[in-house]
């Protein structure tokens, strides 16, 4: 009896978890990103070995074309936001998704014909991120859409990030060993070719039209709408200002992990793998664990607490000498991270009218990757060893992101009413 009703009950968590797959566009959207995902982190892979290879190993030209697929989320993230509010959001993924899979497929040709040069690679990368930009807002504003009722919005949000970061751990494995036996340029074809995935979802879904509301017709005054509607309403402000914040100092940690692997833990690249993959997983569990939450009320104390776990991560393995304490602390920090971005991320879906959702929905994105360039080359600085080292430079970022959480939590009451407020509870 007690083992039929505890498989009851693990079915009925499991279903909790799961229920944004009772909404037939969702889940065709999880399945088409999920697939696309998979092949995008496969490309990412062969393109930087392939940069790496083609460039007689040269770390600055990796740095390069990495920062050319970075910046336009930094230049033309909110431009797409204002794309998203103004046209069909199905219709403009349709163009960029479309645009993203000539590119990879142009990559496959010219690596397969062995025309491949370093300044081809920098362009169709550059152009893939700007498609990239122009994309992510409208993607997040998206499933507003698919998800009608904003208690499941929480959940749909909580299962993105567990898809993004599952694709993370399974398409670099594929991909290592696709270059081993078929070159770089299988990988291009292949991510090519999963973009079909999306297409096909989106071209099955059954929307409802939505209506387009807009002030002006002009551009620029739309953009300027959305960073005034953004800094006039103090939620939507300071959950920005934190999220732009643990990403500059805290999410640029990515960038010294290769140095604190070899210099700190005298590892190599296996070590590496295993530290990343222990990111990834926690990043996955700490998505289904967002996804599991039932009430929108815990979610501004999350966003708090899950930084405070993200920044204690980062200190503490500034400490650390032990592999397994490393990779013990590694997936501590994949779970803070993940859950206050995803947290952050509903919050604001939560909030925001919809005439405004592409546009801050993009001030959200420039605030995750947006500065990321230059968080990477401030925290690639400070770790040099006539600077302050990789270690202090890890307990700074970590110390950085423990206070800027906790400052969050001290509004936590204003938050809650705004919250309450909006949800009607």
């Amino acid at each position: 009896m007690k083992i039929n009703e505890f498989i009851k009950q693990a079915k009925d968590r499991t279903k909790f978890m799961l229920r944004a797959f009772r909404y037939r566009n969702y889940r065709l959207f999880f399945i088409g990103q999920g697939v696309s995902l998979i092949g995008t982190w496969m490309q990412q892979m062969a393109g930087a070995w392939l940069v790496y290879r083609l460039t007689n190993y040269s770390p600055f030209m990796l740095g390069l074309v990495s920062f050319a697929a970075m910046i336009p989320n930094l230049l033309i993230t909110p431009f797409g936001g204002v794309i998203a509010d103004r046209f069909d959001r199905r219709k403009i993924m349709y163009f960029t998704q479309t645009s993203m899979m000539i590119f990879a497929f142009i990559l496959a040709f010219i690596v397969y014909t062995d025309r491949a040069t370093i300044e081809i690679i920098f362009l169709l990368t550059l152009f893939s991120g700007i498609m990239n930009a122009i994309d992510a807002p409208t993607r997040h504003s998206f499933i507003f859409e698919i998800v009608t009722e904003k208690e499941d919005l929480i959940n749909a949000i909580a299962l993105n990030s567990a898809m993004f970061n599952g694709a993370r751990l399974i398409g670099p494995a594929i991909a290592g060993l696709v270059i081993a036996a078929f070159g770089e340029q299988m990988c291009f074809l292949i991510n090519g070719i999963s973009f079909l995935s999306v297409l096909v979802a989106l071209f099955l879904m059954k929307l409802k039209k939505r209506k387009i509301v807009s002030e002006s017709n002009n551009f620029f005054r739309n953009l300027k709408e959305g960073f005034a509607y953004s800094y006039n309403h103090p939620t939507i402000k300071s959950i920005l200002l934190l999220i732009t914040t643990i990403s500059l100092f805290g999410m640029s940690y990515n960038t010294i992990m290769p140095v604190y692997v070899k210099d700190v833990l005298g590892g190599g690249p296996k070590l590496l793998g295993f530290i990343m993959g222990a990111v990834g997983l926690g990043a996955v569990v700490g998505a289904l664990f967002i996804a599991s939450r039932r009430h929108f009320q815990t979610l501004v104390r999350i966003i708090s607490i899950a930084g405070v776990i993200f920044g204690a991560g980062l200190f503490l393995v500034s400490f650390s000498r032990s592999e397994l304490l490393s990779l013990a602390l590694m997936f501590v920090v994949g779970f803070g991270m993940v859950s206050q971005i995803s947290v952050g991320n509903t919050i604001l879906q939560t909030l925001v009218e919809d005439r405004m959702r592409g546009r801050v929905m993009s001030l959200y994105n420039l605030a995750f990757l947006g500065v990321a360039p230059i968080g990477n080359l401030m925290i690639g600085y400070l770790a040099k060893k006539e600077v302050i080292g990789v270690t202090n430079t890890l307990a700074l970022s970590g110390g950085i992101c423990i206070i800027i959480s906790l400052c969050f939590l001290l509004q936590i009451k204003q938050f809650k009413a705004q919250l309450a407020e909006t949800n009607g509870i």
